[in-house]
C-alpha cells in the first residue's frame, strides 16, 4: 500500500507531465504538459495500462529491491 509507480516527462530539464498511481491519471504541469495529459487521460487502455505499470514494475520486484538495499 505504500509503494506508487511515478512516471514523468521531461524536456530540456523541466516536467512537463507525470502520472502518479495514487492519482491515477496524467497531471500536466505546463501548457503543453495540460494538453497531453488531457488527451493521455482520455483515453482507457492507455490509463489501465499506466495502472497496471504499478503491479508490473513495483510489487513485482519490490522485495528484491528492499533486500538489496539492506
Amino acid at each position: 500500500k505504500d509503494v506508487e509507480f511515478i512516471q514523468s516527462s521531461y524536456f530540456n530539464k523541466l516536467e512537463f507531465t507525470r502520472f502518479s498511481s495514487s492519482v491515477g491519471k496524467f497531471v500536466g504541469f505546463t501548457e503543453y504538459g495540460v494538453r497531453n495529459a488531457a488527451d493521455w487521460n482520455n483515453n482507457p487502455s492507455l490509463l489501465s495500462n499506466m495502472k497496471a505499470a504499478k503491479e508490473v514494475y513495483c510489487l513485482n520486484n519490490i522485495q528484491t529491491d528492499y533486500t538489496a538495499a539492506l
